[in-house]
């Protein structure tokens, strides 16, 4: 058995214990009810606000393109973006959606493999540093006593303090001729971030979840952090686990907020989706 099927059969393994754990844990009848209750006009808004937000991130991705001298159109750079999503989500255990960009810029314009792996690895390192950045930015408001030596608001504020000189040191040590790119970058992540926390806020509102809004989205941006890491196929049962144990830290309702974490699956899939109706020409 080759190393890409033993690596897919371990996350399709994973993803089926975790979703095992998850729905060991919640009532199904319950949360398909409360999925059934979402109100459709606060779901199309959430999607909507998904869509935009991934177009900043194919934004943001072109502008590391653009570093390496390679100048796509936007509206190719869209197509690409999508057809890579759908890439990750529908094929995990292949080349995934951004070996499959790697592969297929190379193919048609000759850009360099390495420096084409190093705008990937940027994009996903620049998304990733603002979302922990907006992470510590919601523990100021969380009330928690989770019996650390150090408060939420203080250790959010110290990481919020710290992340930025962080990326700037790795920046400036492993990537050195995209320093020039990291405020629009940083900006597009910003707004693909931000974007993202507004589709989960009306995600919440059409699920009539009238409290705990900042307890909800810090969740959801642990969860999101957590799907990050290639464990499980697409994320799915790495941020339902994540808003199952939150229960017990934060007292959220597990039926609601796996519910939540299915819904924006589902967001996630029907965006995804589109990439399977785009061709990338030279």
């Amino acid at each position: 058995m080759g190393k890409k099927r033993i690596k897919l059969f371990l996350k399709i393994l994973l993803t089926g214990i975790a979703l095992y754990v998850v729905f060991n844990k919640i009532d199904t009848k319950t949360t398909w009810r409360v999925i059934q209750s979402a109100h459709p006009g606060w779901l199309a808004l959430a999607w909507v606000f998904f869509i935009v937000s991934k177009v900043f991130s194919a934004f943001r991705l072109n502008r590391y393109f653009f570093d390496i001298g390679l100048h796509l159109p936007q509206s190719k750079n869209l197509k690409l973006y999508a057809i890579g999503m759908f890439y990750n989500l529908f094929l995990p255990g292949g080349i995934g959606g951004d070996g499959y960009k790697v592969y297929l810029l190379n193919k048609t314009h000759g850009a360099s493999v390495k420096k084409l792996i190093h705008c990937v690895l940027l994009d996903r390192g620049n998304g990733l540093a603002v979302l922990l950045w907006l992470m510590f930015a919601l523990m100021l408001f969380l009330d928690l006593d989770w019996g650390l030596p150090i408060s939420p608001f203080w250790l959010g504020l110290l990481a919020m303090a710290a992340l930025p000189f962080g990326f700037y040191l790795v920046m400036y040590l492993f990537f050195r001729p995209f320093m020039s790119s990291i405020p629009v970058s940083t900006g597009y992540s910003f707004l693909n971030q931000v974007l993202q926390l507004f589709s989960a806020y009306f995600l919440l509102a059409a699920l009539e979840v009238e409290q705990q809004f900042v307890t909800y989205l810090f969740v959801f941006l642990v969860s999101s952090t957590v799907s990050v890491l290639p464990l499980t196929i697409g994320g799915v049962g790495a941020r339902e686990l994540v808003f199952v144990y939150a229960h017990d830290l934060v007292g959220i309702d597990r039926n609601v907020a796996v519910a939540f974490s299915l819904l924006f699956f589902l967001v996630t899939v029907l965006t995804s989706l589109s990439g399977i109706f785009f061709k990338f020409k030279k």
